[in-house]
């Protein structure tokens, strides 16, 4: 009983071998079900010069959309700061603009490449950064950071991430959350 289960056990580990080693010379990159089809060779030259003007021209206007994010984050700081200097507090539509900014903020950080700013690099250059002691305080840093954001978007182009603006969007939202938690 042992020696006919090894044999028949011998037996499909060498049909597996032979078939794993035939279907590793037949060329599958033809077949229609396949998926290794080479479809940018079987499309026609002006359907890829098409595609490639799109994709373009997509890439264009959402490098727009993020310049046109950030003159709105820092038209929202300068609102946010100026509602502090009149009232010395936040009234609930401002808690909403801080909210729009934060928002505004993360899609900035998206576009450009930026993760969760929770890694211990960002920690130890916040920790040598100085941080506020003040609302007052937390207000002017927060329309120069974003005003350094804004600056450093309008350098970048779409062909580029830049580091510096991840870096400027993160100080950014940390602001807006230190602001959120002191109300």
């Amino acid at each position: 009983m042992l020696g006919a289960f090894s044999k028949s056990i011998f037996i499909l580990t060498f049909l597996f071998v032979v078939v794993i080693c035939v279907s590793a010379q037949i060329e599958t990159s033809g077949l229609p079900g396949s998926g290794k089809g080479d479809q940018k060779e079987d499309q026609p030259r002006n359907f890829r010069e098409m595609l490639s003007k799109q994709r373009v021209e997509r890439e264009k206007k959402d490098h727009e959309e993020m310049l046109k994010r950030g003159d709105e984050a820092a038209v929202l700081s300068a609102q946010l700061e100026n509602a502090f200097e009149k009232n010395s507090q936040l009234s609930r539509q401002d808690q909403q603009k801080l909210e729009s900014l934060e928002s505004i903020v993360l899609k900035i950080r998206k576009e450009l490449g930026g993760g969760d700013d929770d890694d211990e690099e960002d920690n130890a250059t916040v920790i040598r950064e100085r941080r506020p002691s003040t609302l007052r305080e937390a207000f002017d840093n927060l329309k120069s950071s974003t005003l350094k954001l804004v600056s450093d978007l309008k350098q970048t182009s779409r062909f580029t991430v830049s580091a510096v603006a991840i870096q400027s969007s993160n100080t950014v939202l940390k602001l807006v959350r230190f602001l959120k938690l002191r109300k």
